[in-house]
């Protein structure tokens, strides 16, 4: 089966196709046009989004479509997945509009895909063996998420932040430092000339003292870290040393976070009996991040896997991804579909 994915959830718009049957699915292309407009505003505004999603929709899709040796016009394609939820929701709307109406002329499915259950499929399209049982991380600009993945619809949410997402957190910590937006990559790259030793920041949420069966024994929390941040800027610069600090405050920032998160993953994939551990969202491309990881679980067996830099940011191909795998199952979506700026991933359980 060939499946065109289009994404169009945020401040990306994406085509992809993929083709395959079960866990043996090709990535036949995949085009990804960012728009780097938002940067003048240090974050996304949804109406420029959706606008430019209008604009860019139809030729990437069409690009998708040559690069994997197919018509322009889509024929050859077997069925169309769209992101439908959660996101910006005029952005979303351009790309389920689009969808159905080819859908609509090509006479082929159309199915209504989850974006972060996109993510969880994303990583096995790079690597074979990032197929359940795992233990997930996913980690983007707007949401951070710890799941029991024990078969493709079957999640169990463990955990999640009960305020900032990661890469929310790294973002607003970016401009605190005049780091450009998006934070993730700035705040790696000049973490890696920091002292480790200079700015310990305690791991948010983080304790000796807890234990399985506790709130906050999977949860996450930011804010108080990105406090904590702030007031180490604003002494620094009232200082006349914010230059020298910055890299040091970096290194201290994104070791705190990672502790966080490497830990409670580490708890996530003891408690469940875990040997794979994939990571998702734009942050899992962190090389800190994935390394912190496999350190936290390396003591039980256990191997992380996280996409590469183009399968991690937000991108068609695991969206066509997901929906293969719902087509397969006999799922349609109807005429009724629509965009929703928040809906829990399908089959997700919190017990």
């Amino acid at each position: 089966m060939r499946v065109l994915g289009i994404e169009s959830s945020c401040d990306e718009t994406s085509a992809a196709v993929v083709s395959g049957t079960g866990d043996a699915v090709r990535l036949e292309s995949l085009v990804i046009l960012s728009q780097d407009v938002h940067r003048i505003f240090g974050g996304v505004v949804p109406e420029i989004a959706s606008r430019a999603h209008l604009t860019a929709v139809v030729p990437v899709t069409r690009q998708a479509l040559t690069d994997a040796g197919l018509p322009p016009s889509g024929e050859g394609i077997d069925a169309i997945a769209v992101t439908h939820a959660p996101g910006l929701v005029g952005a979303l709307l351009v790309g389920v509009a689009y969808a159905k109406a080819l859908g609509a002329t090509l006479h082929v499915p159309v199915i209504g895909a989850h974006h972060m259950e996109g993510h969880l499929f994303a990583t096995a399209l790079d690597h074979a063996d990032a197929v359940p049982p795992f233990t997930a991380l996913l980690v983007s600009g707007g949401h951070t998420l710890l799941l029991d993945v024990a078969a493709w619809g079957d999640y169990r949410l463990l955990g999640s932040t009960r305020d900032d997402a990661a890469g929310e957190a790294f973002d607003k910590v970016a401009k605190l430092l005049g780091l450009p937006y998006p934070g993730g990559r700035p705040i790696e790259m000049a973490a890696r000339d920091g002292d480790p030793t200079r700015h310990r920041f305690a791991p948010p949420m983080l304790h000796g003292g807890q234990k399985p069966g506790d709130e906050d024994y999977y949860d996450l929390s930011f804010s108080g870290l990105k406090t904590a941040v702030l007031r180490t800027v604003r002494a620094a610069d009232a200082e006349g040393r914010l230059a020298d600090e910055l890299p040091h405050i970096a290194r201290g920032f994104q070791d705190a976070l990672i502790a966080t998160l490497a830990e409670k993953t580490a708890r996530a994939a003891r408690a469940f009996g875990r040997a794979r551990v994939v990571l998702g969202g734009g942050v899992a491309c962190n090389r800190a991040l994935q390394a912190g990881v496999q350190r936290a679980i390396s003591p039980y067996g256990g191997t992380v896997y996280a996409p590469t830099p183009k399968l991690a940011t937000d991108n068609a191909a695991m969206i066509a991804r997901a929906g293969l795998w719902r087509l397969e199952r006999g799922e349609r979506s109807d005429a009724s579909l629509n965009a929703y700026a928040s809906l829990p991933i399908p089959g997700l359980r919190t017990s």
